[in-house]
């Protein structure tokens, strides 16, 4: 019988040292002091927030989002009369004012510093640490651990500061503490002994470069990676089984692997589950010109696959070759996203294909009529009665469709095969590529391995969509903003204004030309733009730009390693 564990008293007393600690220091900082007073405060108080950090993830994930949101304003849309627009009043924001060039804002400050006065103490008061399981503690260690390696070390916590080694080390110090208190409950010895040191070799690596010249590939690889097999063995060691009904599959044991997420949890709840031949029947539907009004466009007209799923165009070309809006986005790794089109319109593949279905540049169909062409098609009917119970509607062909998209993640690429130890192929100038990726470049702090996409780690829960002031020229000396709205529409929030959904740098070797206009025909002009700080950075006025104005200051072999690095994302069965 799953019981509550025996540990809940002794993780919820180092919850509350590790709120208290970081409400003390927090009550410390005041609009009166100087600003060297408050940088002491606000990094103690911020290391114990980070201690605090695996708990709030996992048991009070709201706060933790709430606490450690960007400072980026955020707007929350429910419908036209229900618009909210939210400043955070988090430690990034907090690190940004004390630490920003300019003079502080005491205005600024102080709101910053009420909200976070009151709100520690509300959340250690609100807790839930009550009647947890050993298997919830274990997932709070295992969560953890994969957002340590796929957003805690690469700045996105710690923007002006570059502090995430420090702060790695702290959230791994809390971990040491909850194993410790569950040394008894190791019935291997020799497995706590593991889980200790592995722990104190991987402070030791986090201690022993700078923010910028970190080895992230060979941490993830050695240590992030190995510790996902410790979680395994002590999963059976403990006799519990971890949740399988959420986006990450808790017994995988490689971040890069195939089977890191669950591919269920992003599918439509209640649906059949994904096998080969319901992948092949929506890839013959995928290819089939007859379901769009003019007989001669399918799904594969714009997504070929020899282009990873793109089609060269600058925008896509729909029906009559009429020049659709926006540049086509590649159907690789779209499983792993939790919003669809570069203006989020759609909340999943299925409404997805309704959107190109019904639009009258695209397939110029009705759902019922491609319902019916489908039904029409002997050889259909008959993979519909083996693998949807006869049952043949939009909603199955959809699906169908969908399975075949869903298929397209094989993480099968070079790199892959290097972070699962199928070879050792990787260049020095890749492996530089991708810690300057995960690092000194930022991309990562954007997109988010593994996918490398914009759905936000450890959850995988939430697309994120950004404002780089992309222009609708190529040229950096003379450029000119893009006037594509993005997700201005439909609601007209102004605040939303050339917002784009974060996509996927998996297979960009061969997605060419970027940007969601194509503006740009090659990686080289790409990394230029967030190299010289996106629209801002060239002079534009991009008054809610997200991407820091400022250079990335890459010198050009570490500009040519990127690029390298993202071609070693090209999938395998693309080559």
């Amino acid at each position: 019988m799953d019981k509550e564990s025996l540990f809940n008293e002794d993780i919820r007393n180092h919850y509350f040292q590790t709120l208290d600690s970081a409400s003390f220091y927090i009550q410390k900082l005041d609009t009166s002091k100087t600003v060297e007073e408050n940088r002491v405060n606000f990094l103690k108080s911020r290391e114990w927030y980070k201690r605090a950090e695996p708990m709030l993830i996992a048991y009070d994930n709201q706060n933790y989002l709430s606490m450690n949101a960007p400072n980026l304003l955020k707007v929350e849309i429910d419908d036209y009369t229900d618009i909210k627009r939210l400043k955070p009043k988090s430690y990034q924001v907090l690190e940004e004012l004390l630490y920003a060039e300019d003079s502080i804002s005491n205005k600024d400050l102080n709101v910053v510093l009420t909200y976070l006065k009151v709100r520690i103490p509300f959340i250690r008061k609100n807790h839930i640490l009550y009647t947890q399981r050993d298997r919830h503690h274990l997932k709070m260690i295992r969560d953890a651990i994969v957002n340590i390696a796929t957003k805690g070390i690469t700045g996105f916590d710690s923007p002006m500061l570059s502090n995430s080694l420090n702060e790695a080390i702290y959230n791994y110090e809390s971990l040491a503490t909850v194993l410790n208190i569950y040394e008894e409950a190791f019935k291997d010895k020799t497995l706590y002994n593991k889980w200790s040191e592995e722990i104190t070799k991987t402070i030791q690596v986090l201690q022993s470069a700078d923010f910028d010249s970190f080895d992230r590939y060979g941490f993830i690889k050695n240590h992030t990676n190995k510790q996902l097999e410790l979680v395994n063995r002590t999963a059976k060691d403990w006799g519990i089984q971890l949740n399988t009904s959420r986006p990450l599959n808790p017994t995988a044991t490689n971040i890069f692997s195939k089977d890191f997420f669950n591919i269920k949890n992003f599918s439509l709840q209640g649906s059949p589950a994904i096998n080969e031949e319901r992948i092949e029947l929506g890839r013959k539907l995928f290819n089939d010109e007859s379901l769009s009004s003019t007989g001669n466009i399918s799904c594969a007209t714009c997504h070929v696959k020899e282009k990873a799923f793109t089609d060269g165009q600058p925008k896509a070309l729909g029906i009559n070759g009429v020049e659709l809006q926006r540049n086509t986005p590649t159907l690789s790794y779209a499983v792993y996203q939790t919003t669809l089109f570069y203006d989020g319109r759609a909340t999943g593949l299925e409404d997805q294909i309704v959107n190109v279905v019904n639009d009258e540049n695209e397939f110029h169909m009705d759902l019922n009529t491609m319902e019916k062409r489908v039904m029409e098609n002997m050889e259909y009917k008959s993979s519909f009665d083996s693998l949807y119970a006869g049952k043949v509607n939009n909603l199955n062909v959809r699906h169908a469709i969908a399975t075949y998209i869903r298929s397209l993640a094989p993480f099968n690429s070079k790199f892959d095969r290097n972070m699962q130890g199928l070879e050792n192929s990787l260049t020095d100038e890749e492996k530089l590529g991708f810690n300057l990726f995960m690092g000194k470049a930022a991309c990562a702090t954007c997109h988010f391995p593994p996918a490398f996409n914009g759905t936000v780690p450890p959850k995988y829960e939430e697309t994120e969509f950004e404002n780089l002031g992309v222009p609708k020229n190529a040229s950096f000396e003379h450029p000119i903003l893009d006037d594509d709205p993005g997700q201005y529409y439909p609601y007209r929030v102004e605040e939303k204004r050339n917002f784009f959904k974060t996509a996927t740098v998996r297979n960009v070797e061969l997605t060419a030309p970027y940007m969601h206009n194509g503006v740009y025909e090659t990686l080289d002009e790409v990394v230029t733009f967030y190299n010289v700080g996106g629209g801002q950075g060239m002079g534009l006025d991009v008054p809610y730009q997200t991407l820091p104005p400022d250079s990335l200051n890459l010198e050009v072999q570490e500009q040519k390693a990127l690029i390298a690095f993202m071609k070693s994302l090209t999938d395998a069965d693309l080559k």
